[in-house]
């Protein structure tokens, strides 16, 4: 007698991640939202009678995609201030505009947007940073997307708070009262060393240790900001927060460009975890972070996209084949990153950034199943003589055709099954009118 299980998705290819390599001819087994295994189709035709059967004869099946760091309500300034440098860009047109706008309903709208987006690029799980954070949590609550929700610290007041202390009070509150919801986790998320005073940073590093949560920060973004460092204390942005005890496993350093040896040996030794936003870095002209260097110490790199005000696309299919090539052109070495390292980022690492390695990023029994489906059907992708290539150097968000999570259909053949596109198009168009005024 065949075993009843909710779901078998029969693929050409499956791409677990780990165990690393591509499988012919499998099947992906769900129950209860988790996978059971992972065997050929034969096998599970034989072994198992599922109460659904999704058949993807031309399609890879891989974990969903873990973007480690965004700003997602910031979709609705996507190409507000293009060709301009990190620190006008951020005082001149940026914080102007939040300081106009920015409000629950901005926050919950364009977080709205943003999910739409990457779950029809096969993002499933995403670490986000911005103001508002309950606002986001209703978005994401409604998107069904995972979400790591930042909560925010600065030392000058927006709408959002007056100074740290309630920025760090109103973001634990939120997380108390969202603390139960299945697909969101919480962390804290002070924007940088240059905006966060050591005092607020030491209030941080106790509630962190107290609730055991992890800390996300902007980390050595720019020249500019490293230098300033040095010039005022003598110390790295990062020799100053591990001073101050901010460092370790639970620290994620956000796209920790200037790095000197020092702070590469730095975050080796306390297993620190870094996110990779190379689109963003290359578009606001701060640099190229040195991954490969991080990677042959052992520091895990995950990959993010930024926020679409400064990218402008929320792909990590797009951040993966980036982070390849740069890796290579920065080293002179064409085997710096491989497809394989590049596609690992994009899941399991990020998923080990976030601190959910246990739960998703690879499809392994046992662990939550977050898949999704890619095309390598159509003509312009064959021939195809290894999928993992393709899907880091040929295909795009674009040939992402199903998603799911936790064994629930997200994305059904290109079509958002939670969100509505053409309200997603009316919240846009009235932001747009809104910001184009402000």
């Amino acid at each position: 007698m065949r075993t009843v299980v909710d779901l078998c998705i029969d693929a050409r290819w499956i791409v677990p991640i780990e165990p690393a390599g591509v499988l012919d001819h499998h099947t992906l087994v769900v129950d209860r939202g988790r996978i059971v295994e992972v065997c050929p189709t034969a096998s599970a035709e034989r072994e198992y009678q599922p109460r659904e059967r999704v058949g993807l004869s031309s399609h890879a099946l891989l974990p969903g995609l873990v973007n480690a760091h965004t700003h997602a309500a910031m979709a609705l300034m996507r190409g507000i201030a293009d060709d301009v440098p990190l620190k006008p860009w951020l005082e001149e047109h940026i914080w102007p505009r939040e300081a106009r706008v920015l409000s629950p309903e901005f926050v919950h709208d364009g977080t709205l947007l943003a999910a739409g987006e990457m779950l029809l690029g096969g993002i499933t799980c995403c670490a986000d940073q911005y103001f508002f954070p309950d606002a986001a949590a209703r978005a994401y609550r409604r998107s069904g997307i995972r979400a790591f929700i930042g909560l925010p610290v600065l030392d000058f007041p927006t709408p959002y708070a007056a100074d740290a202390e309630a920025y760090i009070r109103e973001g634990l509150a939120v997380r108390d009262a969202w603390k139960h919801e299945a697909r969101l986790l919480f962390g804290l998320a002070p924007h940088a060393p240059y905006t966060v005073s050591d005092a607020s940073w030491e209030k941080i590093v106790v509630y962190a240790r107290q609730l055991d949560l992890p800390v996300q920060t902007h980390l050595q973004e720019t020249r500019e900001e490293l230098e300033a460092s040095l010039a005022a204390g003598a110390a790295t942005p990062l020799a100053r927060l591990e001073r101050l005890g901010v460092t370790g496993p639970n620290f994620i350093a956000v796209h920790a460009v200037h790095l000197a040896d020092s702070d590469v040996e730095l975050l080796a030794a306390q297993s620190c975890q870094v996110v990779h936003c190379p689109a963003s870095n290359l578009k606001l002209a701060s640099g190229i972070a040195p991954v490969a260097r991080l990677r042959g110490r052992g520091v895990n790199v995950a990959l993010g996209t930024d926020g679409a005000a400064s990218n402008n696309r929320l792909d990590l299919f797009g951040e993966a084949r980036l982070a390849a090539l740069l890796a290579k052109l920065a080293t002179a070495d064409a085997a710096a990153l491989p497809a394989a390292s590049a596609l690992r980022m994009a899941t399991l690492d990020g998923a080990a950034a976030l601190g959910l390695e246990a739960d998703i990023g690879s499809l392994e029994p046992g662990k939550q199943a977050d898949a999704i489906a890619v095309s390598l059907g159509a003509f312009e992708h064959a021939p195809c003589y290894d999928p993992i290539s393709h899907l880091v150097h040929v295909v795009g968000r674009d040939q992402v055709t199903d998603v799911w999570i936790g064994g629930e259909r997200m994305v059904d053949e290109g079509t958002l099954a939670s969100l509505d596109p053409a309200e997603l198009v009316a919240l846009a168009r009235t932001w747009h009118e809104r910001l184009a005024r402000a």
